[in-house]
């Protein structure tokens, strides 16, 4: 009797995963159950397929036979699954979008005029620095800073966002006090403008620091010294004066990554063209060319 699908998939699940508990979390069934199928399909096939190690389940070598084959099974039916979703011709349906939170940010702003122009089309707007799978669907549409290397997906770019230095309107204003600033915890200093503080800090660490632009964001607003923003992030924000012009050297370009396979499905297309033009629209924001500049200007090379 040949092997069905969802055994199967629980076995490649728990051969990436490596124990029940995480196996169920990504499967959405229970612990028993994860193992209750391991076991009904090492019975059928007639082999062991795991070492059972005490923190860990490790493949054996017909287990690392039958993975292989296993994966591909998952490519076949992630491929019929995307474009069989591609056959209908309605523009309608969910449409998940990932991106970092600060755009996810500029995104929820315009979410209004995003349904009122895609009345049938649900939203899911995911905040995460995470590169979601778009094969596996994780997410029909990526905004991104960089376009990774991944097999069938298609790139668009959006546009350049420029940074500058922002802060309280009442640290903008103060001369002749000493800068406090606000920047990334050590796991993320990849983040743009931390090189660029990090030289002006001649190595030191920023006083005040977390790992997540909208909590530098709410810092700075508070008054707990100045950082380095997108403009996007802090020109509309009436509670954050810009301290000088725009950083020069500080920028990231924007992509919008879809899988090959969904870019011509109704729904994922409508949004996907949506987004282009609004990002098109927003193009002085994105570039900072609609920013107020505080009165204090703090040199821009360190």
């Amino acid at each position: 009797m040949t092997p069905n699908w969802d055994d199967l998939r629980v076995f490649l699940t728990l051969a990436r995963e490596g124990t029940l508990t995480t196996a169920a979390k990504a499967l959405g069934v229970s612990h028993p159950t994860v193992a209750r199928r391991v076991a009904a399909l090492e019975k059928q096939i007639g082999a062991r397929l795991f070492e059972r190690l005490p923190d860990r389940f490790v493949p054996t070598s017909a287990g690392e036979e039958l993975l292989g084959d296993t994966e591909a099974m998952e490519k076949a039916a992630l491929s019929i699954d995307r474009r069989s979703a591609g056959l209908t011709d309605t523009v309608s349906g969910v449409v998940r979008l990932s991106a970092g939170e600060a755009m996810a940010a500029l995104l929820a702003r315009h979410l209004p005029e995003l349904r009122e122009r895609l009345a049938q089309i649900q939203f899911e707007l995911i905040a995460s620095h995470t590169l979601a799978n778009l094969s596996r669907r994780e997410a029909d549409l990526l905004i991104r800073e960089q376009v990774p290397d991944a097999a069938g997906l298609v790139a668009r770019k959006l546009g350049r966002a420029a940074y500058a230095v922002y802060a309280a309107p009442s640290l903008a204003s103060a001369r002749g006090r000493p800068e406090t600033w606000i920047g990334f915890d050590d796991d993320h200093t990849y983040m743009p403008g931390q090189q660029w503080l990090q030289a002006r800090l001649e190595g030191a660490r920023p006083a005040v620091r977390g790992n997540n632009w909208l909590v530098l964001r709410e810092a700075t607003r508070a008054g707990a010294g100045l950082a380095v923003l997108p403009c996007y992030l802090g020109d509309p924000d009436p509670a954050l004066k810009r301290v000088g012009g725009i950083i020069p050297d500080v920028f990231a370009d924007q992509w919008l990554l879809v899988h090959r396979d969904l870019r011509e499905l109704p729904g994922v297309r409508a949004v996907l063209d949506a987004v282009v033009d609004l990002f098109q629209r927003e193009r002085p924001l994105l570039e900072g060319r609609r920013g107020r500049q505080g009165p204090s200007q703090p040199s821009q090379t360190p």
